[in-house]
């Protein structure tokens, strides 16, 4: 499995989060998943909504327009981003098949 996989206009994202970073950002792979590093803390549901935030800026979609799937309270977790507007350079991520 991959960490990323096309679910129609949709982009689903295997993420595992690392909270409490020096700055957000993409850090790689980790294992079958995408390391991202957030600068929240993982109380309260601060860096979930600090992830879907930074996903929103990165994909150039509103908020909205991201959702967590699943992993609300662990660091395994599964992000849909409705219709991405922009694709960030992240290694293997291809555009939409049909696009």
């Amino acid at each position: 499995m991959s960490w990323y996989r096309w679910d129609g206009e949709d982009l689903i994202l295997a993420c595992h989060l690392q909270p409490k970073a020096s700055k957000d950002e993409f850090a790689g792979l980790h294992g079958e998943r995408l390391k991202i590093r957030l600068t929240a803390p993982p109380v309260e549901g601060k860096a979930n909504a600090h992830l879907l935030a930074f996903l929103a800026g990165v994909f150039g979609v509103p908020k909205s327009q991201v959702s967590l799937e699943s992993g609300e309270s662990n660091r395994q977790k599964r992000v849909r981003i409705r219709r991405p507007r922009q694709l960030p350079a992240l290694p293997g991520l291809a555009p939409r098949p049909d696009a």
